[in-house]
């Protein structure tokens, strides 16, 4: 994985404003401080059932998690373990426990102003979810739900919801449309209608989220805000998962951008922006499970976008610098042997991959310690998203406009 100062340069050159962790890593919260990016930290499901049942411990999760970084990091949301209910049932009994106690903690050193308290839930928990007019939340956990909503309504927080219509196409056996699930237009005649409310969906992801507001609704609870979590849509898969595809990757992503960004909300609730995380930022390469599992991100390890994103109307995201690109070249002034220090730390310590500077490899020529060392300065400079000071090696380097690989 990149460094977190490295995930935080590729944040501001992408003008990304709002992160997810799934965690509260120090270095990673350190990084983020004074870059104004609304950040959300989680308290791992494996520290739930401590924090739930300690007021202390929870308090304890806070001083150090939270109130350290802020107000410098600028947390704004405290996830409280991930989908518990359909993950992690045992701890299912103390969940809203900790949520209390977590937002006990914030009252205490009044940051509950700016600081929510949820807990994102996986969308299986509805039942029955089409038409959504007649969804539920499975009734087993009316005894957690009821007391979530409650506190969820009492501190003006929202409800945390993973929503996939990648899982809901592939789960339906054909019966979903690949353009119901990727935002695609549709043809009236094709398009899904609520039976009870003539209200249309013309997607799956509005037709999920109205489910979860009609099921809070069956449990009398009108006025508590849905935060998608998580959605996305993987790029690559193996032979059973045939629609993990680059280009349905990039339609989804894009498609969904454009469908929060218009403020249209959806059929239930129009004009109420559903807020939404796309999973996710990285490729996760050794990750278990089916490929398309490693297959999530934006971006490779190397911080180069797997795709890029169209967007009308609010330009593109993750294309590679073509209106001001910049380089970073060796100075053919400099000392040799300062030069090959430098090299040698690009394509060691730097990560950069110099392979191609082998004997018999397509930059192998010229074989001189300039044009090796512009190489590697200029793949680490790329990879670094061209943040500030990564383009100097000890003096040995400069920034130029020029395409050093053109004229090699």
């Amino acid at each position: 994985m990149p460094s977190p100062i490295q995930v935080v340069a590729l944040l501001k050159a992408q003008n990304i404003r709002h992160v997810r962790l799934y965690d509260a890593d120090r270095a990673m919260l350190h990084a983020l401080a004074n870059t104004g990016i609304r950040v959300t930290v989680s308290v791992p499901n494996e520290q739930l059932l401590g924090i739930g049942q300690s007021n202390a411990t929870a308090a304890n999760w806070v001083a150090r998690n939270v109130i350290a970084h802020v107000p410098a990091t600028n947390i704004t949301a405290i996830a409280v373990g991930s989908e518990i209910l359909t993950t992690l049932p045992n701890a299912a009994p103390v969940l809203v426990s900790a949520l209390k106690f977590i937002h006990s903690a914030l009252v205490a050193s009044n940051l509950d102003g700016q600081i929510k308290v949820s807990t994102p839930q996986s969308s299986s928990i509805i039942l029955d979810s089409f038409p959504p007019s007649q969804a539920f939340f499975n009734r087993s956990w009316d005894p957690v739900m009821v007391p979530l909503l409650k506190f969820l309504q009492s501190t003006r927080s929202y409800f945390m919801l993973n929503v996939y219509p990648y899982y809901d196409y592939m789960q339906s056996n054909g019966v979903i449309p690949l353009d119901y699930a990727l935002f695609r237009p549709l043809p009236p005649n094709k398009e899904a209608v609520d039976a009870n409310t003539l209200l249309h969906y013309t997607n799956v992801f509005d037709a999920i989220v109205d489910a979860a507001y009609f099921s809070m609704s069956y449990l009398n609870f009108t006025n508590i805000p849905i935060f998608v979590t998580e959605s996305g849509w993987p790029s690559k898969g193996d032979s059973s998962e045939p629609d993990a595809t680059l280009d349905n990757a990039n339609t989804y992503n894009s498609n969904l951008i454009r469908h929060v960004l218009n403020n249209s909300g959806t059929p239930k609730h129009p004009g109420i922006v559903v807020s939404t995380y796309i999973y996710e930022l990285y490729n996760e390469d050794s990750r278990p499970g089916p490929v398309s599992e490693k297959n999530w991100g934006l971006f490779d390890a190397n911080s180069m976008p797997i795709y890029t994103l169209h967007l009308t109307g609010a330009g593109t995201l993750l294309s590679n610098d073509t209106t001001n690109q910049t380089f970073c070249v060796a100075k053919e002034s400099a000392d040799p042997k300062m030069l090959q220090a430098a090299l040698d730390w690009a394509c060691g310590p730097g990560k950069v991959d110099c392979t191609f500077l082998l004997q018999g490899q397509p930059c192998y020529e010229p074989n001189n310690v300039v044009a090796h060392s512009t190489y590697a300065f200029n793949a680490y400079f790329q990879k670094m998203v061209k943040s500030p000071g990564t383009c100097d090696f000890k003096g040995v380097a400069t920034i130029t406009t020029s395409d050093p690989s053109k004229q090699l």
